[in-house]
Parts: structure tokens; sequence; C-alpha cells
């Protein structure tokens, strides 16, 4: 593991498109997918990582307490899955029934879209307005594997409630930490 901090894409950046199958049904989930929400939630995460294990439970209840809402949420894993079995589809497709995930889980074998949104660590959330410019990028909370703060969203939620309610996000946004994304041969970043 190699810890390692967001590369905190610029503010107003355009969410780069994408078509990547989701783990469960094999469904293709696209920006398009979500063009009725108001406001989208992109996560890189993956099985393996102790930061993301840390975090789980709270990204399943984010995806129950916005199932019904404005906000889209999708997941993506990137993580070279002959390096890391864990985070092979099949592994993802266990992680997303157990938890009970609301939202899509989505492979990106080719690691194209982890690195178009400059995606650097597991977990590392981008979250869009309706023009799907980006408006937050950073940590979900304070909380880290050893710091015994508690998982509570709270930096993440902050950011989804005002960008639902239309009201300014801040600028001061803290950069997530987690492992680093497993690039495959040739294809560190």
């Amino acid at each position: 593991m190699v810890l390692t901090a967001s590369t905190m894409l610029p503010l107003g950046t355009q969410a780069p498109n994408f078509h990547l199958p989701e783990v469960v049904n094999q469904q293709i989930i696209s920006l398009e997918t979500m063009t009725d929400k108001k406001a989208l939630l992109i996560m890189f995460i993956c099985r393996h990582c102790p930061f993301v294990k840390h975090i789980q439970m709270e990204l399943a209840q984010l995806g129950k307490d916005y199932e019904n809402s404005n906000l889209g949420i999708i997941a993506i894993s990137a993580n070279d899955a002959e390096k890391y079995p864990a985070d092979s589809p099949a592994s993802l497709k266990e992680m997303s029934l157990e938890l009970d995930f609301k939202f899509p889980l989505c492979y990106d074998e080719s690691q194209a879209i982890a690195k178009a949104y400059t995606a650097a660590c597991t977990p590392d959330f981008f979250l869009f307005d309706h023009q799907r410019k980006l408006v937050y990028r950073g940590q979900l909370d304070d909380s880290r594997p050893s710091n015994n703060l508690p998982v509570n969203g709270a930096d993440l939620r902050t950011a989804i409630e005002s960008v639902l309610n239309d009201q300014t996000i801040t600028n001061d946004q803290k950069p997530s930490i987690g492992c680093n994304i497993k690039w495959k041969p040739g294809k560190v970043t």
C-alpha cells in the first residue's frame, strides 16, 4: 500500500464521459445514465484497500440515503485485477451485493477513465453539478483507519447537500487519502 492523496482536479472541470460495465448485471453505465439527476457523485473505490474497507458501510449508507433523491452515484474500480484479485469484477460484484449498494459499481479495465478523472487513490470522490461541472473533490470526512475519528461522511455530505440545495460549496476542500490506484504495468500516472 502506498499512501496517496487526491490530485484535486480543478473545480469547474467538465465530467469526462465513459461507458463501463456494471459488475452485478453487466449493464453499461455512462454519464447519460444519470441525466435526470441534479448532481452526480463519481467515487473511485476498490475492495482490498484498508481505507475503503474503513468507510465501506458509510458508502453503502450514502447510497441508501440518496437512493430516491436528485443525486446520482456511480462507483468505479480501476485497480489491476490480475495483481489484486480482490478487485476483480467478480469480487467487486460480491462486495456490491454484500454491502447492498444502491448505486452501480463499474469496472474500468483499461484504467482510461481513472486517468481521465485523475483519480489517484481509493477512495477518491468527484461531485458534479447539473451541468456536470466539478464542484467538490476530496475526502469523505476526517476519519482514517488509525485515527479513531467517526466515519460520518461529513465533508462529502455537506457538499452534496449544498449542490442539491443550490448553495455555494466552499473551495476549502481537503484531499482524500488512501491507497494508490494499482496501475497496470506501463499505465502509471
